[in-house]
């Protein structure tokens, strides 16, 4: 009896260990580039989610050929988080081309394939793959401008492609441009049929505050064009305290936040009432206090309620967020909350509301 008890028990022990492990999931398998031009490279970012119960670490991405170059997220992706593959192709040769990207991890299985289509020519007569979005007679490749994690004392840029299908000659112009960045735009004047791209360098210096920072510029169609709902691209900016110049010892005995959920769905309880609320545990799993400096949102459907900013190690708070369902019927935008914290791994904190 002992021994069939034991043995069930091993095999127990066995199936829970096999389930326990990381799974590899990306936003797509094949990105279509459709028409781009010789000789100018361009890269595919693709999303890698670890669906999973542990940690996915992917161990080396190769690319089908030498005219392309993989780059990837190096540290540990935990459960339910996200990596980045870029892949970047040179475009040296004219035609179609179909590539692939392998990367291996410790997921099973070892090895996943993606792939990016297109075809290279001289001239890019088909903008609409390359550059979807549309303002006026302009294409454009983004529909709003973001620069998601940024530091002091460290400029980052940003680069769109941009195409002019109107007859007279266009010269790229942001208006309403913040002080902290600056435009150059590859040609300063584009023909009728030509495409560039514009380059936005942000100075972090400039910006005020720790967090999300949020305003629009609005892209001139034609010379002398006019501020209008119609040309208005969001710009946002985060700005992140820098850790990176702490010591071994210091990251040990740093901070580390732990939230109960991080992806709130209050889609059923909205149906039957005006306002839901939700009550989110954060707890201080590391070794020094945890200060909470940002607590910032970004929709006036969303509010929310801290007890407490600063937590000793081994203590928990509430996080109260709750959703007025008026409010978030009138605005289409992406609900969240976003948190700014001394965790030097997770100094930005974002909690999600799908609805």
């Amino acid at each position: 009896m002992n021994r069939g008890l034991t043995t069930i028990l091993s095999l127990l022990g066995i199936a829970l260990t096999a389930t326990a492990q990381p799974r590899l999931s990306s936003n797509e398998e094949t990105h279509r580039f459709g028409q781009i031009e010789w000789n100018i490279p361009v890269t595919v970012e693709y999303t890698i989610t670890n669906t999973g119960n542990k940690p996915l670490v992917l161990t080396d991405v190769t690319t089908s050929c030498a005219c392309s170059v993989a780059e990837w997220t190096k540290t540990p992706i935990d459960p339910g988080k996200k990596g980045v593959v870029r892949a970047t192709f040179d475009a040296r040769a004219l035609g179609h081309f179909d590539k692939s990207v392998s990367i291996y991890s410790n997921a099973i299985p070892h090895l996943t394939h993606l792939r990016f289509t297109g075809e290279v020519t001289r001239e890019v007569t088909d903008f609409s793959r390359l550059l979807p979005y549309t303002i006026g007679q302009i294409r454009l490749d983004r529909e709003d401008l973001d620069f998601p994690d940024t530091y002091r004392g460290k400029p980052s840029t940003l680069t769109f492609g941009v195409a002019n299908l109107s007859e007279r000659p266009y010269e790229p112009v942001l208006m309403h441009l913040p002080p902290y960045l600056t435009l150059e735009a590859v040609p300063k004047v584009l023909q009728q049929g030509q495409r560039g791209t514009v380059k936005l360098t942000l100075n972090p210096d400039l910006l005020q505050d720790y967090g999300l920072t949020q305003t629009s510029v609005y892209l001139s169609r034609f010379a002398g064009d006019k501020v209008s709902p119609d040309n208005e691209l969001p710009l946002s900016v985060v700005l992140l305290p820098d850790f990176s110049n702490l010591t071994p010892q210091e990251k040990r005995n740093a901070p580390v936040i732990a939230l109960s959920e991080q992806t709130i769905n209050l889609r059923q309880a909205l149906a039957k009432k005006e306002r839901a609320r939700r009550d989110i545990t954060i707890t201080n799993v590391g070794q020094s206090p945890l200060v909470i400096s940002k607590l910032q949102v970004f929709n006036p459907a969303v509010s929310v309620s801290l007890k407490k900013a600063t937590l000793p190690p081994s203590t928990s708070t509430k996080l109260q967020v709750t959703i007025h369902k008026t409010h978030a019927n009138d605005h289409k935008g992406h609900l969240r909350v976003l948190m700014i914290t001394n965790d030097p791994r997770q100094p930005k904190v974002e909690i999600n509301i799908e609805r």
